[in-house]
């Protein structure tokens, strides 16, 4: 276990150590949270891993007409 000290801003320097053990580099984003007395870091999601996870996107001229279609389909019920 490494110990970390809080600086008057309230920040921590993640030790080396931990951040080669979670290949983490400068720019990386962590998630912090809190359980009970216990802070957790862990890496964050990248939003942008996301893409194409809902498939392929439709020209942004298809979609708006896809959107109106649904929009009047759902008016007429």
């Amino acid at each position: 276990m490494t110990i970390a000290t809080l600086s008057s801003k309230g920040q921590i320097t993640l030790p080396a150590a931990a951040r080669r053990s979670m290949g983490l580099v400068t720019g990386d984003r962590v998630a912090i949270e809190t359980r009970g007395e216990e802070i957790v870091v862990r890496r964050a999601r990248d939003f942008f891993a996301l893409q194409g996870f809902l498939g392929r996107a439709l020209p942004r001229e298809e979609e708006k007409a896809a959107m109106a279609k649904a929009v009047a389909r759902k008016a007429r019920a």
